[in-house]
């Protein structure tokens, strides 16, 4: 009798021990994702510098540039990375610094190396921000990235991330308040992408620019070559203080970085061009197009060839 009467009450206890357990380890799971090294580029203005490479298992996609906005009441992150598990890191290095809650996730554009690492703040309850094409461009190639990145870097990395579509759409600008500090998005007509979103901090004059600008690390065309001249061109009219780009190290001189990055595409613009008025093939292009600017950018040799080809499909309908 005695027995019986103890074993509910054993079971009880013994489950309770089991849920405690199970707290204890996921409380320990959650500390145990190391903060991201951010600095602090102005007051209240982080970002994680990526590594100038492409997404392989060994760098577990993370080289993105990524970062985060403090405001008097919340934090807008900025990208969140090439995997979950940095999107972890990012949101440890958030709670590192404040326990203000983050309100939004803003994805400056859809490539993988930026919202990778979404996942992780999926339960912070935040909105997720995107351009009004962010969504199209997810259903189309979202499946696509999965499968791709998950031959390349593998199950281990890739087991949690999943594609997560914004569910506050920016069309022409939006503002989002963090509380005595606005940031002012920005979409902007096909350039690097369809789906560029550009991130200003009013307050330090601070610019996140997505891929719509790098520095170092070679454009990437994914759009439209001659739209990403004309967004130059009033990218340039904004004059930021400094400008933090998808790839490459923070820019102070954005006039400087702005010429870089035109003089770039206005010689493939012009090679190409060249080429299909000689009547010359797209393979043609990929082989010789901009091939005077290599010594001057980082994975030339893995971006150039596939610019050169997406412009010569654009500029022979000219």
């Amino acid at each position: 009798m005695i027995k019986a009467a103890v074993a509910p009450a054993a079971r009880v206890l013994l489950a309770c021990g089991v849920v405690l357990c199970g707290l204890r380890f996921a409380a320990h799971s959650e500390q145990a994702a190391e903060p991201l090294a951010v600095s602090e580029v102005a007051a209240g203005v982080f970002m994680h510098r990526g590594a100038l490479a492409l997404m392989t298992r060994a760098n577990g996609g993370g080289i993105a540039n990524i970062g985060f906005v403090v405001g008097n009441d919340a934090v807008a992150v900025i990208d969140t990375g090439g995997s979950v598990r940095e999107g972890r890191r990012l949101l440890a290095a958030v709670r590192a610094r404040t326990d203000k809650p983050i309100r939004y996730i803003v994805s400056t554009h859809a490539h993988p190396d930026h919202i990778f690492g979404h996942a992780a703040f999926e339960h912070e309850g935040a909105e997720f921000v995107g351009h009004r094409n962010l969504p199209r461009a997810l259903t189309m190639r979202g499946q696509f990235y999965l499968d791709a990145y998950r031959r390349s870097m593998g199950q281990e990395i890739m087991a949690d991330v999943k594609i997560i579509p914004p569910t506050r759409l920016i069309g022409g600008t939006g503002n989002l308040d963090l509380g005595a500090r606005t940031l002012t998005l920005q979409a902007w007509p096909t350039a690097h992408t369809d789906n560029d979103l550009t991130v200003l901090d009013e307050h330090s004059g601070t610019l996140f620019a997505g891929d719509l600008v790098v520095a170092q690390h070679v454009p990437v065309l994914d759009g439209s070559i001659l739209g990403w001249l004309k967004v130059m061109d009033e990218l340039a009219l904004m004059q930021p203080k400094r400008i933090l780009p998808g790839h490459g190290p923070i820019i102070d001189n954005w006039q400087d970085a702005l010429a870089q990055q035109r003089r770039y595409l206005e010689r493939l613009t012009r090679d190409v061009r060249s080429l299909i008025s000689r009547g010359a093939p797209i393979s043609a292009a990929a082989r010789s197009a901009g091939e005077t600017e290599k010594d001057r950018w980082s994975l030339f040799e893995e971006y150039n060839a596939r610019n050169a080809t997406a412009a010569f499909a654009e500029l022979e309908w000219e």
